[in-house]
């Protein structure tokens, strides 16, 4: 009776723990503090986004609105898988996009799923963001201006073959010079890259800041251990979520917001990030 019980309590506890870590909405907040980072851009404060794959959080997404809302971020950026590879509508996240762009300055990638769309639904999709004011970088760079000063964002578009792990050490870096080979070193540069798998590839160039997603956090995280399983149904990736450094560059992993179906979080609670910079 008393071992049913147990089982009862445990049982109860883990749908309880599923249910609020796919329903609550994290933020997750890193200071970057660099003498590259101009003066007028001290306490700049960016918001990233990546993976909401049409979720819902709330009537409109208020929650998450809500949540950004509380940041008040200088710039949001997102950073791919923001719809699903089979959704046959978009509204969720244009909603969300169009609801934001009139307050915020935003940038945005592509990822993985947006690349698996039929192009026609990618062109409505880049189409609509465009008409919000909303600037989309496929392999490009902007150069984001406060008064006299000014950073550079990058954006590159990891090609859908690369995702796959047969293909992870072929030609890949020519797609990442192609864009990133003129980077100035003087310059405070940030790059938007859904892949995060590729960090030692983006940290040969002149990239202060790297944020991605992707890897959902390994959608469960076990404590002392870490993210469980990536995208690519590899066990233990290697850049799953948080702030990673290599050679002073650094590289920031969202969590990402929502899943991909199937999935379900544990552990790992959607997230929000909110990077403020500092001279």
């Amino acid at each position: 009776m008393i071992k049913n019980i147990i089982l009862l309590c445990g049982v109860a506890l883990l749908f309880t723990l599923i249910y609020l870590d796919n329903t609550l909405i994290k933020s997750s907040r890193y200071k970057i503090e660099s003498n590259k980072i101009p003066t007028e851009f001290d306490k700049f404060k960016i918001v990233h986004l990546s993976d909401f794959h049409s979720y819902n959080f709330g009537r409109n997404n208020t929650r998450l609105i809500k949540k950004i809302n509380d940041e008040c971020p200088s710039i949001i950026v997102m950073t791919g898988d923001m719809v699903n590879k089979y959704d046959k509508k978009f509204e969720r996240f244009l909603n969300l996009a169009e609801a934001l762009s009139k307050k915020y300055e935003i940038y945005y990638i592509v990822g993985n799923h947006e690349q698996r769309l039929i192009k026609d639904d990618l062109d409505l999709i880049i189409r609509k963001l465009n008409q919000y004011g909303i600037k989309t970088l496929s392999d490009e760079k902007m150069t984001i201006m406060r008064k006299k000063d000014h950073i550079n964002i990058y954006g590159v578009d990891i090609p859908i073959s690369y995702y796959k792990m047969k293909n992870r050490h072929s030609n890949v870096e020519d797609v990442i010079n192609t864009v990133l080979s003129r980077c100035n070193e003087k310059e405070y540069n940030i790059l938007l890259a859904h892949n995060p798998l590729y960090f030692e590839k983006y940290a040969k160039h002149n990239v202060d800041l790297t944020l991605s997603g992707h890897v959902h956090g390994g959608m469960v995280r076990l404590p002392f251990i870490g993210a469980i399983l990536s995208p690519e149904r590899r066990f233990f990736p290697k850049y799953s979520g948080g702030v990673y450094n290599l050679n002073n560059k650094k590289l920031i992993v969202s969590r990402g917001i929502g899943n991909s179906k199937p999935g379900i979080r544990l552990f790992n609670m959607p997230e929000i990030v909110s990077i403020t910079l500092f001279y």
